[in-house]
Formats: structure tokens, sequence, C-alpha cells
């Protein structure tokens, strides 16, 4: 049977107090939470996660409704688009609050590593010279630093200066990768797949990928996708382990899954890769 905690210590793990933990419940943020056979509630790994992401979505400035709205949507079975869509209308909400002191988001990443609540620390969406900043910070604190990069990366790129509908999204640059790999940096690629426009036409890609490189690109991806007996989706997936780089895949269904998976196996050898570089 696994572990469970008692209301004030899953308090105290979250970082909340009891008070809170009874207001999102109250409010249908989190549970239904377990009961004992004597009527005390259980709260296990899983009341967990999600205490500590409605109070990460809370801090960041969504209000209760949203959160209920986007809480509901996880819960869900629809498709992850819906999710997608929320973000992009909260993304202003989300994003990095610089009228926070640098050192004091430093500070407080490098407490919870300490404490045991988070193993490492990535910065998303950040300019290069901040994480460098973060990270001389973090060393004149003696806490742990960022670690890891999380930006937006795909095989086919938009045209150079050309805004993308994702405002919030910061694409990776030659300038950060240079960056990542000389400070040892995990690199984690978000949106890798382009919401599916590589494999389906009901998706088209954005028009800011309307140029010559996408057109060319997409010709090499068909062509090596036909000569590995592989999909699309999981030709774009190797390319990025190619590099050293993670990507990071959503799926609402088990299939789609299976078929990011299946990137692992695909082996791509420097003559593929050489194609890319040649049409992008």
């Amino acid at each position: 049977m696994p572990q469970t905690l008692t209301p004030n210590a899953a308090a105290e793990r979250a970082g909340v107090s009891l008070d809170t933990l009874r207001y999102y419940e109250r409010e249908g943020l989190i549970g239904p939470i377990r009961r004992t056979t004597g009527g005390h509630r259980a709260y296990d790994d899983d009341d967990l996660f999600w205490i500590g992401l409605v109070t990460c979505l809370r801090e960041a400035g969504l209000g209760i409704s949203d959160l209920r709205e986007f809480t509901a949507l996880l819960r869900s079975d629809g498709d992850a688009s819906d999710r997608v869509d929320f973000l992009r209308r909260h993304r202003a909400e989300l994003a990095e609050d610089r009228t926070v002191e640098l050192a004091e988001t430093v500070a407080a990443f490098g407490a919870e590593v300490a404490r045991g609540r988070a193993a490492r620390v990535g910065a998303a969406n950040h300019a290069a010279w901040r994480v460098e900043r973060a990270r001389s910070l973090a060393a004149q604190q003696s806490v742990e630093g960022y670690s890891a990069l999380q930006l937006r990366h795909s095989l086919v790129r938009p045209r150079p200066d050309t805004p993308i509908p994702e405002a919030g999204h910061r694409l990776l640059t030659d300038d950060d990768l240079d960056f990542a790999r000389s400070e040892r940096l995990a690199v984690w690629c978000y949106t890798p797949l382009l919401h599916g426009a590589y494999v389906r036409s009901d998706r088209p890609f954005d028009p800011a990928y309307d140029h010559p490189g996408t057109t060319r690109t997409l010709r090499v991806l068909a062509d090596i996708s036909r000569e590995l007996d592989a999909t699309p989706n999981q030709i774009v997936l190797a390319w990025l382990l190619a590099q050293g780089l993670s990507p990071i895949v959503g799926a609402s269904r088990v299939e789609h899954l299976d078929d990011a998976l299946g990137a692992r196996d695909v082996t791509l050898t420097e003559e593929h890769l050489q194609r890319f570089v040649e049409a992008r």
C-alpha cells in the first residue's frame, strides 16, 4: 500500500498552510482526497503533485476560476490542444516576472533543491545572459544553479525576425546552443512537432514557416522517412536526439505516445544529418 500523509504532513511537505490545503480542496482544485477507514484524509504522491501544480500556477498569477478551468482540462480525456490553447491565452501571466530580483529567484529555487523537492533547476524562455547571471548568483550563494534550458526548437524554422503566433515562446538560437554546450547545460525543446503540422494536413504550418528552406527540409524529411520506414514525427525527434537535445512531447492518445517513443529506435547517419543541414 502506498505511503500516505496526514493533512498537516502534506501541507508541510508541499510548503503551504493547512488552510490553503483545505481551500484547494473546497474549490475543487485538488482531490477528491482518499479517506482512511476512520474517515481521516490521506494524501498520496498524486495529491502532492496537484498541490504543487496549483501552488505554482497561483504564484504565477492565475486566478481561481482559471485554475479550475485548467485543472479540469488536465483531468479530462480531451484533446491536448485545449490545454495548449489555455496556456497560450495566459502566456503573459506565466512569463518570467522580472519585477522579482533575480537573486531572490535563484535563492528560492536553490532552497527547493536543498529541501529535496526538486532535483535540478531549469530556465524556460530565458535569454542566455539571464541564465548566466543566475548561475553566477547561485555560485555566490552556494546553491544549485540552472542546469538546463527550455526553449522552442524543431526541424523547420520560421523566417528570420518573423513573429510566430505564440508570442511567449522563445526560439532556440545558435548562440543558445553554443552557450549550453560550452557550459554543459541540458537543452529541453518544446513544440518539436509543431502541433502536428508534419503529419496532419488539417494543421498546416504557420505562415511564418513559409519559405524555401521549409520546402527543401520537408522534401528531405519525406525521403528519409521512406528510407528508414519511420514516421516524419519520429525522424524529427530522432534528429533532435542525435544532437543531444531532449524533445518535450505532449500526447493525448496512447498511439501518439507510442509513435514518439519509437523515435528512440531510429538511427540517423551523418549523411542523413548533413542532408538536413543543406536543406535548412
